[in-house]
């Protein structure tokens, strides 16, 4: 048994999440919020996805270490050695669940090392599964059909690029990013499903000019990866990589099927 044998546990714990998350969603009138110490919202939801998720992985039959937003952070002088990994995001996009607005993910990856080697991410509100491993492809899982998906080709100098950004990080580098592509369209999007929009073909671009963990980012890197896209650090070709000593991500693009960056 390999770690691409657990991918369908996988992909049952994140609906399991989700359902947990949707319990408490259906009415979040009232919902206790809690501040964490960087000020971020914490609800009963993360908790619920958090503690779902983590009996999970801890009940299959090869186990890993587990590194949650949620969970007290492994120091480094422990977690450096790790070989495989769980990273994992229990509810990405608190702020969307707050505000009821759908855009909300589970999100759970495995990382051999410093690199993203399988991820799933499911919508709980959609009910839509997206999930990848190393070499793969990516697929989706909607309407009780499955695809696989493919990011759409394109170049830095199309007319009419689909951006996507979020709606609370359009700062003015981002800004002056979008300000060089040829009348670029805008697409709102919350939470990991900016990966996302670009591994189906509803988006090109996603610049990140705005601070992320690497719990933010890594299940849905990898499906957009494995769609044919690519995950750069802002203003260099170096990969995003991960268990770094500080988990905050650098500054990033995301790109679909990029062809041609002349």
């Amino acid at each position: 048994m390999t770690y691409k044998d657990l991918l369908p546990q996988i992909c049952h714990i994140a609906k399991d999440a989700g359902a947990a998350i949707m319990e408490i969603y259906k009415d979040c009138e009232g919902v206790e919020i809690i501040r964490k110490a960087d000020d971020s919202p914490l609800t009963a939801a993360d908790k619920a996805s958090n503690e779902v998720i983590c009996k999970g992985l801890e009940a299959l039959p090869i186990l890993y270490p587990i590194i949650s937003e949620e969970n007290k952070i492994v120091p480094f002088n422990v977690r450096k050695d790790y070989d495989f990994y769980w990273l994992i995001d229990p509810l990405d996009g608190t702020k969307e669940f707050i505000k009821r607005n759908g855009e909300f993910t589970v999100n759970i990856a495995l990382v051999n090392k410093d690199k993203v080697v399988m991820g799933v991410v499911y919508t709980p509100v959609t009910n839509d599964l997206y999930w990848a491993s190393d070499g793969d492809g990516a697929f989706l899982e909607k309407n009780g059909e499955v695809k696989q998906i493919h990011a759409p080709e394109f170049t830095m100098k199309d007319k009419g690029i689909n951006v996507v950004c979020s709606r609370s990080h359009l700062n003015d580098e981002t800004k002056a990013f979008i300000d060089q592509l040829d009348e670029p369209n805008l697409v709102s999007k919350g939470s990991s499903l900016k990966f996302l929009e670009l591994a189906t073909g509803a988006a090109h671009l996603y610049p990140r000019v705005a601070p992320t963990m690497e719990w933010d980012t890594a299940a849905a890197q990898i499906v957009l990866e494995e769609a044919g896209g690519k995950v750069l650090q802002y203003n260099t070709d170096d990969a995003v990589v991960y268990n770094k000593e500080n988990l905050l991500n650098p500054y990033f693009v995301a790109y679909a099927n990029l062809v041609d960056n002349l």
